[in-house]
């Protein structure tokens, strides 16, 4: 709830057209993480903050693929990097909840037809929920826990083939939502992403970001 005043207190380090793409045209560091970062799909904007960063994406941004066939898109903006076989990945997720289905995530991508999406998403009844998409070829959708603050915390670990999905109000009690085996047979990336499919923009902050190539040892609590 502090980190949020901050957010909104003009500590913001707004970043010209230009600049932007050089950023999106080179690599990026973020602290707590110790890979290097770059770009899948383009940004509407981007800052980086004293504590994290922004992605703001801009209108028809989403990744999804409908049982029916009905919708199919892959058009949203990642700030990614390389995947350790075992880590622990962990972020505040913040964002307006304008638009319906504005969301910001945590993923873990090896391609357009295979990848795990962890979302704080306005859903359709226009609640902040929280939502778990895992596509593997065809999107297996599953709305979950509702927070009524515009802040979450997320965890996404990794063991192996094994995959835990976490939430917290506080960033220290996990919450296990959702446990599933995601073996593509390919390199594996995970970051984070910024969606608007029927709004203007999302403006989502990432903060508290924490990244440890580590064996989750309790899955149940997530440390």
């Amino acid at each position: 709830m502090h980190i949020s005043a901050h957010l909104f207190s003009g500590l913001l380090f707004v970043v010209s057209a230009s600049s932007l793409d050089a950023q999106i045209n080179a690599p990026i560091t973020i602290p707590g993480i110790p890979n290097r970062l770059a770009w899948h799909g383009v940004p509407k904007h981007f800052e980086q903050l004293p504590n994290g960063f922004v992605i703001e994406s801009g209108e028809k941004t989403d990744m999804y693929r409908a049982p029916d066939h009905s919708y199919q898109v892959h058009k949203a903006p990642r700030l990614m990097f390389a995947a350790d076989t075992c880590f622990i990945l962990s972020a505040r997720i913040q964002h307006d909840f304008a638009g319906k289905w504005d969301g910001g995530a945590l993923l873990l991508e090896a391609d357009s037809l295979n990848w795990i999406k962890f979302c704080f998403e306005k859903d359709y009844q226009e609640k902040h929920r929280v939502v778990s998409v895992v596509t593997r070829g065809i999107s297996d959708d599953c709305n979950s826990l509702e927070f009524t603050e515009k802040f979450a915390w997320y965890q996404l670990a990794r063991v192996h083939d094994v995959i835990y999905l976490y939430c917290s109000g506080n960033g220290t009690d996990w919450y296990l939502v959702r446990t599933l085996n995601f073996a593509p047979g390919k390199d594996i990336k995970v970051g984070f992403l910024a969606q608007s499919p029927e709004g203007k923009n999302n403006r989502v902050y990432f903060t508290d970001v924490q990244y440890r190539a580590v064996r989750v040892k309790d899955f149940w609590v997530g440390n």
